[in-house]
């Protein structure tokens, strides 16, 4: 059990940036098409210990939001990293219709525990952002997505 209740949830309003771009290091960001997977997702993070403060739910407009407001002001260095390429994915997972959970999960335990559950809820996408790589832990494969 992990326990992540004396975490500081992530500032949805006000979210990481690097370069202009979202970049939750010490989290995992995943993307689910169905309400029902994002819940056995919250559900399955509870049994696992962690608290609702440990994860921020992104609707799809709200996922959008954030991905053009980064386009808008993101740094010319920033399209040297794959942040800038994440960003569009995550745009094209909203446009889609997903939902996103952000997981605080700052150490490789915690970070094991939410790709497992990433894996086995069916999440479309995730990620695990690190200090100075981003851990794909689960590949989204444009057109594996059903457009609603």
């Amino acid at each position: 059990m992990h326990d992540n209740a004396t975490e500081t949830c992530m500032d949805k309003n006000h979210p990481p940036l690097t370069l202009g771009v979202f970049k939750p290091v010490g989290h995992t960001v995943m993307a689910f098409q169905s309400d029902a997977d994002l819940q056995a997702a919250v559900h399955a993070l509870t049994e696992q210990g962690f608290s609702n403060l440990a994860w921020v739910h992104y609707t799809p407009d709200e996922m959008a939001a954030l991905v053009d407001a980064e386009l808008q002001s993101a740094s010319p260095i920033a399209t040297f990293g794959y942040e800038l390429d994440l960003a569009k994915v995550h745009r094209a997972l909203a446009d889609s219709g997903c939902s996103f959970l952000v997981v605080h999960a700052p150490d490789k335990a915690q970070a094991e525990t939410v790709a497992t559950i990433a894996r086995t809820m069916k999440a479309v996408a995730a990620q695990h952002y690190g200090t100075f790589m981003i851990e794909e832990v689960v590949e989204f494969t444009p057109g594996a997505t059903p457009i609603s």
